[in-house]
């Protein structure tokens, strides 16, 4: 398997922006950045010391090819992406290594939360309806079993977006609303729940369950609307199950970071920093992401 690549060095070609949990976001211009996908991978909030070689590569090109699916079906859909082709400030030397991984975007101002699109109740749900009765503080019928679907649809489950180190916090719509003012938080709202809609049927007529998923929305400041950014319906934003496999009452197998998830878990190593991934945990993760991407992404032209 190759290695991963986990730095990514542009020589000084453009001004690095950010450097995210995965992603590095340089500025092209005034009106453009450049988003690179690194093979890094975290896991409740902490990155791995070592990467799943190709990671990036399939984040990018499978957020390419839901936008190619989201935009055909919802033609008033506004995303940020320009294209998957290098700028030219990009040396030549480094093109091979970074093209596919890369997307030239609009500039926007980003929503401070994360849009989380809940369809079946698992995860930090499941945990805080054991408890409450509740997810995200909003009262959900009683008596739902693991990994059950919503009896009356998706839900829209907000969080803070935290700074890289801090934990995102799961909040209710209503704080959601306080945090990004109206009109937006109602378009948001709405459009996230539209787009969970339109890929669950998509993935499902493939063999996948999306369980849940996170949007990110910016404004065009131009235009004041909203507009779907960062990647989109990627394992590392996704909770994806084999429909084949699929039964109430228990947790699921995925096409996700839930296998490493579960091995932090079983080791003790959930939110410890320098956690360095074990050889079996990198290839299988690395196939789970493989796998998802060839169920849903692979066949899209465009």
């Amino acid at each position: 398997m190759p290695g991963a690549l986990t730095t990514i060095d542009l020589q000084g070609a453009l001004p690095l922006i950010a450097r995210g949990k995965v992603r590095d976001l340089y500025e092209v211009d005034d009106k453009t950045l450049l988003f690179i996908a690194s093979d890094r991978i975290s896991a409740y909030d902490v990155v791995m010391e070592n990467g799943i070689p190709n990671k990036g590569f399939l984040l990018t090109l499978c957020t390419k090819a839901w936008l190619k699916i989201l935009t055909d079906a919802i033609p008033s859909l506004r995303t940020h992406l320009l294209t998957l082709d290098l700028p030219p400030q990009i040396p030549q030397s480094l093109r091979p290594t970074l093209q596919n991984r890369s997307m030239q975007v609009r500039k926007l101002k980003m929503f401070p939360v994360e849009s989380i699109v809940r369809g079946y109740i698992t995860g930090s749900a499941w945990k805080e309806y054991q408890k409450s009765g509740t997810v995200h503080g909003i009262k959900v019928p009683a008596g739902l079993r693991e990994s059950e679907a919503f009896p009356d649809g998706p839900i829209y489950t907000p969080s803070t977006k935290a700074e890289l180190g801090q934990h995102d916090e799961n909040i209710h719509p209503d704080q959601a609303a306080a945090l990004v003012g109206e009109p937006y938080a109602s378009q948001i709202a709405s459009l996230s729940l539209q787009l969970y809609k339109t890929a669950h049927a998509y993935a499902l007529e493939r063999g996948v369950i999306i369980a849940d998923t996170k949007f990110e929305f910016g404004l065009d400041t131009e235009t004041n609307e909203v507009v779907l950014a960062d990647e989109i319906l990627t394992p590392d934003s996704s909770r994806f199950w084999p429909k084949d496999k699929y039964e109430v009452g228990r947790g699921q197998e995925s096409f996700d970071k839930q296998f490493l998830r579960d091995w932090l878990v079983k080791e003790g190593l959930k939110g410890k920093e320098g956690v360095r991934m074990t050889e079996e945990v990198v290839s299988s993760t690395a196939s789970k992401y493989q796998e998802a991407y060839d169920r849903i992404a692979s066949g899209v032209k465009g």
